[in-house]
């Protein structure tokens, strides 16, 4: 029976430290979702939440349950997956994360965040809401700006471990993908190294 604002994503525990991916060789997380080493990793955390609410449920059956429900009623993570198992009416991709001038995407990917996390740090915490973001920017990228979908790809590896930026931390970053510095960011072992990067002499 579905409990009033559960937590998501925390039934798996999470990595301890930022690895390179089997699959792709960048951090793991940095390939979602179009590594599948990336994919099932990150996923994990959402479908351990959907696998313990289905029982013996169908999926679809479950999907049109949960998106009939007020948000909040069900983990976020549940929401996010019931989503991606409801093809749009309209354009026939994955339930909000369509072509950007479809109105139904845009109508579902906008009711998801109708439950609003704060002052309820029980049930979801900093991490868990910026990771439910990252992971929702880079299922539907086209729907987005290119640096926007940059700086979630970036911060997702560090996210995945628990880690939590700061609103400096997060300008600052994208101040620096913004001035072309892509490359240099992604080498960067964390958001301390990533904001750390000096400004090019000729813009000091």
């Amino acid at each position: 029976m579905a409990r009033p604002y559960p937590p998501g994503a925390r039934l798996l525990a999470r990595p301890d430290a930022v690895r390179p991916c089997a699959g792709c060789g960048a951090p793991l997380g940095r390939g979602y979702p179009a590594c599948a080493t990336c994919a099932d990793t990150v996923d994990a955390y959402w479908r351990a939440d959907w696998e313990a609410l289905r029982g013996g449920e169908d999926d679809r059956d479950l999907a049109a349950t949960v998106l009939g429900e007020v948000a909040g009623v069900y983990p976020w993570t549940c929401t996010d997956w019931a989503l991606r198992l409801v093809p749009c009416p309209a354009c026939r991709a994955e339930l909000g994360t369509g072509d950007p001038g479809c109105v139904t995407c845009s109508r579902a990917d906008q009711a998801r965040w109708a439950w609003d996390h704060t002052g309820m740090p029980a049930a979801m915490t900093p991490n868990e809401h910026a990771l439910r973001v990252a992971v929702a920017v880079l299922r539907a990228a086209e729907r987005r700006r290119g640096s926007v979908v940059a700086f979630w790809r970036l911060t997702l590896p560090f996210l995945l471990v628990g880690d939590t930026f700061t609103t400096a931390q997060a300008r600052r970053i994208r101040v620096l993908l913004l001035a072309g510095r892509a490359e240099e960011l992604a080498d960067a072992r964390g958001y301390a190294a990533m904001t750390s990067i000096p400004d090019l002499p000729w813009r000091g």
